[in-house]
């Protein structure tokens, strides 16, 4: 296989950006197990009384994450993200003013390989979010279990995710002065092993707990589609009935997580590695469906509204492909 290197004179800021993807790359991948090394070294050690106190602190904070978290201004603030999101770079796009005294649930599509367009869209403030909707506050909802862990929880809090548990997405949407944005990724792991180049599949046929949660606060939801999301990365061929995609599939099922096989490019070179591919993201963010507050919903409003969205997110993708290169012929998958 020919590798071909990067160019020597590279400007200087795109050097940045580079380092910046590795950051958030290291973060995501292998951070919690740095940090659950440095927790057991220290409880081994002659400073087993720090792991011991955090653990107790750990007790005491364990609600945090499933009561609007702890985020940081300064840590999402941080000029590394700046870098980040210049890398591919990644834009949010607005399509309707939202009123700031509503609650809003976000579905953000597709998952895509890291989450790349929701984290920096929401998680830092560079793409502009508080201009575009001022008043508005989000909050990404991740897997609970990330925030077992210790040191790495804190972090992850500081940027503004918060828990993706009924308990922590109830808490979000349920403020009376309004505000709110609870971001969900809806397709979650099952997504991401579709998370191919030119993909265009949706797992949100069988996913009908945001509209239940929707419905039960009263919180307008918020199609939204990231364009480029799932050109960042190549993966692994993993078709259905494949031995990796069975592999793939029982993990998720038991842990309640996968990470698909990627690759894309290195750090000097263009032809292998982790490093995602430089292609822009366009996340659009929809009108907003009106939901009236309804406590105990019957099966069929939950359909009625789980239709609507799907209609209303399907207008969004057609409306706006065109613009962010997709082919006319080509349409979403829903499954």
């Amino acid at each position: 296989m020919k590798v071909e290197f990067a160019p020597i004179n590279i400007p200087l800021a795109r050097r940045i950006q580079t380092a910046a993807v590795i950051q958030w790359l290291f973060s995501f991948l292998l951070l919690a197990q740095c940090c659950w090394g440095v927790f057991i070294i220290l409880l081994l050690g002659n400073y087993w009384f720090l792991p011991v106190l955090y653990a107790l602190w750990l007790y005491l904070d364990w609600e945090t994450p499933q009561t609007g978290g702890r985020r940081s201004k300064w840590v999402r603030n941080w000029t590394v993200w700046k870098y980040f999101t210049d890398y591919f770079p990644i834009h949010l796009i607005k399509t309707s003013d939202l009123d700031p005294s509503q609650n809003y649930l976000f579905g953000f599509h597709p998952h895509g390989i890291l989450v790349a367009g929701a984290f920096g869209n929401f998680c830092t403030e560079y793409t502009g979010f508080k201009e575009l909707f001022p008043g508005l506050t989000p909050y990404l909802h991740i897997l609970p279990f990330w925030f077992g862990c210790p040191f790495f929880r804190d972090y992850a809090l500081s940027t503004g995710v918060v828990s993706a548990s009924k308990k922590s997405v109830s808490h979000v949407l349920n403020n009376d002065r309004g505000g709110n944005v609870a971001v969900i990724v809806i397709g979650g792991a099952e997504e991401s092993l579709d998370a191919h180049p030119g993909s265009l599949t949706l797992s949100i046929l069988k996913r009908r707990g945001f509209i239940k949660m929707a419905l039960k606060y009263g919180a307008h939801l918020v199609p939204v589609f990231s364009f480029g999301e799932n050109e960042l990365f190549k993966q692994v061929a993993n078709p259905k009935g494949s031995w990796l995609r069975t592999l793939q599939e029982s993990l998720r099922k038991i842990v309640g997580f996968t990470l698909p096989l990627f690759h894309a490019r290195g750090i000097f070179q263009y032809s292998f590695g982790l490093m995602p591919y430089r292609k822009p993201i366009h996340t659009v963010v929809g009108k907003p469906i009106t939901v009236k507050q309804n406590l105990n919903p019957t099966l069929e409003e939950i359909e009625q509204l789980h239709q609507t969205y799907l209609r209303e997110l399907n207008k969004l993708f057609e409306d706006h492909k065109e613009k962010y290169g997709i082919p006319d012929h080509e349409s979403l998958l829903f499954k």
